[in-house]
């Protein structure tokens, strides 16, 4: 079958008769953005190109869409661009028959990419027209132009990469940067790096937080209370903190496939300080959340829980060299805690107010009664009387012991403890109760047969 045209080639159908308009879609791209800002670039160029090959085959009934397909900066090796899926839409509701472009590697530098877009023309009864490369893929010997022609579509984009991977690493050895997100600290001013004072204290913060606290999530936490925001303007979660931490862009330097090279922008973080903030980075996650543990004992751990029902998670923070500890919502550690009546308590209080509130509980007459029948199942000659003053004989010991024996007997007499903006609710573990006696009271036998 014969073509108009001796500038075109064809994929798909055969082209219809003049007794019937076809509607021609153009589209234009171009790898970079260079020069698009200019009135008369080179997108406009080869639609230029493109409306005359249009125009040239009016008689055969060929009429130019209004919609215009053209993607500026986007790279030929994908199909995921905005105007060609805009066109594959259009082309699949049935309104376009003939694709027209300057050259083939507009549309496609990819023989596989291709492949795809044939068959979605051919589904559709669309012809594809290029207005510089003249052949007919009615043929094997079309096919195969046209298979030689992406294949070399195909390699000059493998090289253009290989160029530009080449450049970059070059201009990153000598300490260039090569564009990408502006970290949290700089701008960018002639293609250079240069320090934002505001920000650069932001970051400094960050880096000082982590060294002080030891802990991604306290970190976490003490930035969100401090207001301390992120280069986009969001509160810092862990993973924009460890990002932050690990970015050698605030030492001067410029990191390339694990080389590092001496950056030409200014460093904004002291080497004591990332040398301090990697010392604790290189331990375990486990092995520096069980030493704060240690550090900072929470003896309602796992037994606070908030009006929600969800349990409160002890945290701390070090000011002037003083420690401070609290218990804190997960809403407030989730940053979603608008509506959460309880926030945050401070942990010394809290814990003074529920060992308080035991030490009164363990002189109630009913609560000494069942301690004492819960006891008898395993010591059934304890009397009342031995029990109230097994349970007295904790008031005068309970200073004296190490903190992790006060955990102990914390979570062995308590159950649970729900706080409200009212106050704290506090449930007690009678067997627990019952477990402790038979202690103290072991204890007590053994000082009188000593005496």
């Amino acid at each position: 079958m014969r073509r108009k045209g001796s500038a075109a080639i064809g994929v798909g159908a055969a082209l219809p008769t003049a007794a019937r308009k076809l509607r021609c879609a153009v589209y234009t791209r171009k790898s970079t953005e260079e020069g698009l800002e200019q009135a008369f670039n080179s997108l406009d160029a080869q639609r230029d190109a493109c409306e005359a090959f249009i125009a040239s085959q009016r008689a055969e009934g060929w009429v130019l869409v209004p919609d215009r397909y053209d993607d500026g900066g986007v790279s030929g090796g994908t199909l995921e661009r905005p105007a060609l899926q805009r066109l594959l839409r259009d082309i699949e509701a049935g309104r376009v028959d003939v694709v027209v472009v300057y050259k083939i590697d507009r549309l496609s530098r990819s023989l596989m990419h291709f492949a795809r877009l044939v068959e979605v023309f051919d589904a559709h009864d669309v012809t594809f027209v290029s207005v510089t490369q003249s052949f007919n893929t009615t043929t094997s010997m079309g096919r195969l132009t046209l298979n030689i022609l992406l294949s070399f579509a195909q390699f000059e984009r493998e090289v253009i990469g290989e160029r530009v991977r080449d450049k970059i690493a070059a201009s990153k050895a000598r300490g260039m940067w090569m564009g990408g997100p502006v970290p949290l600290g700089y701008e960018v001013r002639d293609r250079k790096l240069v320090v934002n004072e505001e920000e650069a204290a932001r970051a400094r913060r960050a880096f000082e937080l982590f060294a002080e606290t030891g802990s991604g999530v306290e970190a976490v936490r003490r930035l969100r209370a401090e207001g301390v925001r992120t280069k986009t303007g969001r509160p810092f979660d862990k993973g924009a903190l460890y990002r932050l931490l690990n970015n050698r862009t605030y030492l001067g330097e410029v990191a390339h496939k694990g080389k590092v090279y001496p950056g030409e922008h200014q460093a904004i973080v002291p080497r004591e300080l990332w040398d301090r903030v990697h010392a604790i980075l290189q331990e375990s996650p486990r092995v520096r959340a069980n030493r704060n543990r240690r550090q900072t004992p929470a003896l309602l751990r796992g037994l606070i829980f908030g009006p929600d029902g969800r349990a409160m998670s002890p945290t701390h923070t070090r000011r002037r060299g003083r420690l401070y500890r609290y218990y804190v919502s997960q809403a407030v550690l989730k940053g979603t805690a608008d509506d959460c009546p309880v926030r945050r308590l401070p942990a010394a209080e809290i814990e003074a107010a529920v060992v308080d509130q035991v030490r009164a509980l363990l002189r109630q007459p009913e609560v000494v009664v069942g301690t004492w029948r819960a006891a008898r199942a395993a010591a059934p000659d304890l009397s009342e009387a031995e029990t109230l003053a097994a349970l007295e004989r904790l008031d005068p010991l309970w200073d004296e012991l190490f903190p992790a024996e006060q955990a102990r007997i914390v979570r062995l007499l308590v159950e649970r403890v729900e706080v409200s903006p009212a106050g704290a609710d506090i449930r007690l573990r009678l067997e627990g109760l019952a477990s402790l006696v038979r202690d103290l009271g072991g204890i007590g036998a053994e000082a009188r047969r000593a005496a």
